[in-house]
């Protein structure tokens, strides 16, 4: 009984240090996370591990890993009932930049630089910063943007003109592995597939890494590295 209340009481002390610590971190993706912030989170989870079995016999240090669990566990349901401790937790979104100008003061309060902002719009293909009105930087470190409607793409709703019905592309087979369900349920048959394999010079099912049809029964293809020298393509 000792040794149990020693690894809880343990535990939850390291959970909830780690979480204040992580918290106080700031809002960082790992992409974005520099040899320093990489180290030093590496530090802080070794010296957290070594605190937790110090002085813990046998088999009772693996009751920590079930207790962490647990409590992460739990820290993701109070996170889903309550607001205000999910605000706490996580933190709220940072406007960054507001009709085409860059908050600074907001990107301090974040320790959010320059540097991090060019990066990830240059991720989003965004290269000149004159093109963004709105970016947002999310609790967890992704950045939402919204470009000044003179550089968003031209849609058919801007130029007035009807769209028909694109739905999601259905998978007939997968690695060999024929779904012929997948085919009744798009009212095609297997003749069907037979005579699009074949124009594809295609011979066995098993030869197919993935195949998919979509809403107007196009097909996409594309067989397996190792079977027969072909290019992907959509009828």
């Amino acid at each position: 009984m000792e040794q149990l209340l020693l690894v809880t009481w343990k535990s939850m002390l390291i959970f909830v240090i780690l979480v204040v610590l992580s918290r106080s971190i700031g809002r960082k993706l790992l992409s974005q996370m520099s040899y320093f912030d990489f180290t030093v989170g590496i530090t802080i989870g070794s010296i957290s591990g070594s605190y937790v079995v110090q002085m813990i016999e046998g088999m009772w240090v693996l009751i920590a890993p079930v207790l962490l669990t647990l409590l992460a566990i739990s820290f993701d349901f109070l996170n889903l009932k309550n607001l205000r401790f999910r605000k706490l937790a996580d933190g709220e979104p940072v406007v960054v930049i507001r009709n085409g100008q860059i908050l600074d003061k907001n990107m301090k309060k974040v320790r959010y630089h320059l540097d991090n902002l060019e990066s990830q719009l240059r991720d989003k293909g965004i290269f000149d910063l004159g093109e963004v009105e709105f970016a947002v930087l999310e609790p967890h470190g992704i950045l939402s943007v919204l470009k000044k409607s003179q550089h968003l793409p031209l849609t058919p709703k801007d130029m007035n003109t009807g769209t028909a019905y694109k739905g999601m592309p259905t998978p007939i087979i997968k690695d060999g592995q024929l779904f012929e369900h997948n085919l009744v349920r798009n009212n095609l048959s297997l003749e069907w597939l037979d005579s699009e394999l074949k124009k594809r010079q295609v011979n066995r099912i098993s030869d197919i890494f993935y195949a998919a049809v979509d809403t107007d029964h196009g097909l996409f293809l594309s067989v397996k590295e190792n079977s027969l020298i072909y290019t992907p393509s959509k009828n």
